[in-house]
């Protein structure tokens, strides 16, 4: 008889740790979350609480409901990346920084919150836009600042309770000290509840909206050139500056989560097509098994892909202040500590003097309601 036969042998995931497994068969992927995220870090815990200070002062918020949505996706930008960093010394450094009793779920639960909402405000601010620029009779009703509060306070309150279910789907294994999924979310395979609540946010959250701003954006850039078409924007506005910076606001911001939040949902729900192998084999196993090597391929692309489409949760400031004159000149007036640095100081002073700020709001000009929204203000 062969006594070898009746040696245990601990399998893949009690020899290592999800982190010490991915460093092991597939460094690329800690090496890409160890090199990238702490960019958008830095990046994003100065840009975005500059960004919600710029967006919800006095000047910008009044008489300007975009400005609410744009100072509550600063925000909720800046939660997820706070969030995302103890998720990546989590996963990829290996700290234990979310797995206790309780810990797990409520972590997953705060995790997902800020991803639906920060999709959510994106297209809250298009939306208004899109009221604003072809359908301006109905502006004054529907785009006021109180109405945009309202709105982000229920879309808050929706991200929470779909995000909700996390704190079922995960669970912590103190066995092998892991936040993995529930095995009674994994009961049924393709029908189970983990499957279909995760096909389903990820198509409504980041596919179907991504694509309604893309169809809202479509509809308002086809009544500019209506308008431009027309003549209407240059007996009105007086020329094609302003107009240029808001289009180019608009495409940027919204092209920016399209191709960002589309491309990293795709290669998420591709999650389902790869799956682990023989958990027993061993280390030279592991690396010479098909099923292991697509997976480990699969996560490192993945992870590339993800640290990259981070990036809109923290680049948001550029685009901005690439092409809105009145958020540079804000930011140049936190930077002289509010004008109190000579060398700035005239810029400044010049930049708040009978200055009004809106995007959607009417700007005192009588004229046409649609051309002062669209086409008079730089964001």
């Amino acid at each position: 008889m062969n006594n070898t036969s009746s040696v245990y042998t601990p399998h893949v995931f009690q020899r290592y740790s999800i982190p010490q497994l991915l460093d092991t068969f597939a460094p690329g992927s800690p090496t890409a979350g160890r090199i990238v995220p702490p960019i958008w870090y830095m990046v994003g815990f100065i840009g975005n609480p500059i960004s919600a200070l710029i967006w919800f002062g006095k000047r910008m918020r009044r008489n300007n409901s975009s400005a609410i949505y744009l100072g509550a996706l600063s925000i909720s930008d800046f939660c997820f990346l706070l969030l995302h960093m103890l998720y990546i010394l989590h996963s990829t450094w290996g700290y234990r920084t979310y797995n206790t009793e309780s810990g797990c779920e409520v972590f997953n639960f705060l995790f997902y919150v800020p991803q639906y909402l920060s999709t959510l405000l994106v297209l809250g601010f298009t939306i208004e836009r899109y009221i604003a620029v072809v359908h301006p009779f109905l502006k004054e009703k529907w785009c006021t600042v109180k109405r945009a509060s309202i709105i982000v306070l229920v879309l808050t309150i929706f991200s929470m309770v779909i995000a909700s279910a996390q704190t079922y789907i995960w669970y912590y294994y103190s066995v092998t000290d892991s936040c993995n999924i529930r095995p009674q979310a994994q009961v049924g395979g393709t029908m189970s509840f983990k499957h279909i609540w995760t096909w389903f946010t990820e198509v409504l959250i980041f596919i179907l909206v991504p694509l309604l701003v893309l169809i809202f954006n479509i509809l308002v850039l086809r009544e500019i050139f209506k308008l431009s078409n027309n003549g209407v924007i240059s007996r009105q506005s007086g020329g094609s500056n302003s107009t240029t910076a808001s289009t180019v606001t608009l495409l940027a911001v919204s092209f920016y989560l399209i191709v960002t939040q589309l491309t990293s949902t795709l290669v998420y729900c591709l999650e389902q097509l790869f799956e682990h192998g023989d958990i027993y084999l061993s280390d030279e196993e592991i690396r010479a098994d098909p099923a292991w090597s697509k997976l480990f391929n699969y996560l490192t692309a993945r992870k590339i892909i993800e640290v990259i489409s981070l990036s809109h949760y923290a680049c948001y400031i550029f685009i901005y202040a690439l092409t809105g004159k009145h958020f540079r000149k804000e930011i140049l007036y936190i930077l002289t500590c509010y004008g109190r640095s000579s060398w700035l100081d005239k810029t400044c002073s010049k930049t708040h003097r009978g200055e009004r700020y809106s995007m959607v709001s009417g700007n005192g000009n009588p004229m046409s309601e649609t051309v002062t929204t669209t086409f008079t203000t730089n964001i």
